[in-house]
């Protein structure tokens, strides 16, 4: 067993190690060279008897882990979003680790539930979010940290869930709760992630998903007629799901329009803007959250953007007991003295997601917001997209290629002018290459490849040599016959 003196001898190397994997990232090939079910025949079929070294688990680091590691923060990687990683949220998560509390009631951890609802309120005034969505001493609504934006959206949906079936049933006694399901329909963009569709499907609710306009963006048109449509048909819309900085192309949803529309409908709106949403603490970002406050809940992820190690995805509900009064189970030994009683820096989080015990990942944003500041992540984010207009540039600049959307942050969507198939084969060789790592997406039919700046590491020299390489495999297919 590992004892203390030991602990804090391998912990400093541990840091070590580590400190020299992100030091050294790039040297290491950006995808992994294996195949599926590499690792079962390196390690042996069943756990150890008696106990091993530390020196012979850590060489297995190196022989059976790292060989099939996607390396996400090489600065080579281009793939989906950023994952957000920083040595103070590194640290703030060692420290979590080493506290060990389940923060499932205030009781449980004080300090737990408290500086979480203190960190939202912090992150939500860094995006100037409205003051209904902000917990205070004496708000009505407040932020909780999700796991993903994917749980942000299943708790969203269940709520409004909730919400309609009560609403429809105090004016229809005679409904059934499953009468009343079975009307509910709800809405998103054809561009929306997938887990929005995903949530429907454990919500047991219909969903439907909305035609986007040539920028890929849900308009208030569409959505009022198939609302006008349903409704005529003796469905109930309750729910909508808006995506700011959608995945394929980075698109904005109209809010500012579609808010009055649900608001006027009685329709629940939630704000998925996983992605782009920590683009909204800088001030030339801050428009493209307009219409926010029509929002019955909004959510993003700082562990994409904001330098937040995962898991961290920012939550906020315009009126918390909407979402508690959907949740809310409290058998003896959960209850305390100090439940929430008008005071909401003791409210409980537990009542606000699925699992029931929490870690203390709001340390992350306590540790990442005080030794960056507000300026230095959003000298980050600027970066960031600077780095995004570089690579738009070099891709404008060559006329075989086209950009297929409006680069607004750090995304940048092109392909080569050709077929869906040209760009399938190039895709193939850059991922067989491993020394760069992009994924695809589909706009209007056509094979579009995706170039996420995603390290925080990543320079103007890492998108130069990337372009390079790309020209370079793109030479070289295009001497192929076929071509």
């Amino acid at each position: 067993w590992m004892v203390k003196a030991e602990f804090r001898r391998r912990g400093k190397e541990m840091v070590d190690y580590v400190a020299d994997y992100l030091e050294n990232i790039e040297k290491r090939l950006v995808y992994p060279d294996v195949e599926p079910g590499y690792l079962r025949s390196l390690i042996p079929t069943e756990a150890p008897l008696e106990p091993e070294s530390y020196e012979d688990v850590i060489k297995d680091v190196e022989r059976v882990i790292m060989p099939g590691i996607t390396h996400w923060h090489s600065p080579y990687f281009f793939a989906y979003f950023s994952a957000a990683s920083s040595y103070p949220a590194m640290l703030a998560d060692m420290l979590c680790g080493a506290l060990g509390c389940i923060g499932f009631s205030w009781a449980a951890s004080p300090a737990c539930t408290e500086l979480e609802t203190v960190m939202l309120d912090w992150l939500g005034k860094m995006l100037q979010l409205p003051e209904c969505f902000i917990a205070g001493t004496h708000g009505s609504g407040g932020g909780v940290i999700q796991g993903t934006a994917s749980e942000a959206t299943l708790m969203s949906l269940l709520a409004a869930r909730c919400k309609a079936i009560r609403r429809v049933q105090a004016t229809n006694s005679n409904y059934s709760e499953s009468d009343v399901l079975g009307k509910l329909v709800a809405y998103t963009s054809e561009q929306a992630h997938s887990s929005v569709e995903r949530a429907a499907l454990i919500g047991g609710v219909m969903m439907k998903q909305v035609p986007a306009d040539n920028s890929y963006a849900v308009r208030v048109d569409m959505l009022k007629k198939m609302m006008e449509e349903d409704k005529a048909a003796g469905l109930i819309p309750f729910y909508f799901c808006a995506t700011l900085g959608t995945t394929p192309s980075c698109a904005f949803d109209r809010i500012v329009e579609l808010g009055p529309l649900c608001n006027e409908e009685n329709i629940w709106m939630h704000i998925d803007a996983a992605y782009a949403g920590s683009a909204f603490i800088c001030p030339e970002f801050r428009p493209l959250l307009n219409g926010v406050e029509f929002a019955d809940s909004f959510n993003f992820n700082p562990h994409k953007w904001l330098l937040v190690n995962f898991d961290c995805s920012a939550m906020w509900v315009k009126k918390r007991t909407d979402i508690i009064g959907a949740f809310k189970m409290e058998p003896l030994y959960l209850k305390h003295e100090n439940q929430e009683s008008g005071r909401s820096i003791t409210f409980t989080h537990t009542h606000w997601q699925i699992p029931l015990g929490r870690r203390f990942r709001s340390l992350k944003l306590w540790f990442v917001f005080r030794l960056y500041g507000l300026q230095g992540l959003q000298a980050h984010i600027r970066k960031q997209v600077a780095l995004a207009k570089v690579f738009e540039s070099l891709v404008r600049a060559d006329k075989r290629f086209e950009i297929c959307a409006e680069v607004i942050m750090g995304l940048v969507c092109f392909r080569l002018k050709g077929s869906n198939e040209l760009n399938q084969n190039l895709l193939k060789r850059i991922t067989d290459s491993r020394e760069i790592h992009l994924v695809p997406c589909q706009l209007s039919g056509r094979f579009v490849l995706r170039f996420a700046i995603c390290a925080r590491t990543t320079e103007s020299s890492h998108i130069q040599q990337a372009w390079r390489h790309i020209t370079q495999l793109t030479f070289e297919l295009l001497q192929e016959p076929s071509h």
